[in-house]
């Protein structure tokens, strides 16, 4: 998985592509923590190049999401692709994650 940071009217996007699983959710919860620890508080996921999360991104994307509303922030996932979306909507996240259909919906909705 390859993540690229970029910065969007305050909010800090990370692009994501190819494969979040348990070989890769680690790099990306490691780069999370290094954001929260470094003062971000606004984050949006750009799913646009993710073609696949397990259970173990899940994972990392609720804790994000915990996280970033804990330090008084917000998490924001955007552009997610149909299979993405899929296990989004059978893991239940659609209605509990903040889910927009592009990264300039998401970085409108939280900054």
């Amino acid at each position: 998985m390859d993540i690229t940071e970029s910065q969007s009217n305050g909010v800090t996007v990370l692009a994501l592509t190819d494969r979040l699983d348990g070989l890769t959710s680690g790099a990306l919860e490691r780069k999370i923590d290094a954001l929260l620890a470094a003062g971000t508080r606004k984050l949006v996921f750009d799913c646009s190049g993710l073609i696949y999360a397990s259970s173990a991104g899940l994972r990392v994307f609720l804790s994000t999401a915990k996280k970033f509303k804990s330090a008084g922030g917000q998490a924001a996932f955007a552009a997610l692709t149909p299979a993405v979306h899929e296990v989004f909507d059978l893991s239940g996240f659609i209605g509990i994650l903040e889910v927009q259909p592009g990264v300039a919906d998401a970085v409108s909705k939280i900054s």
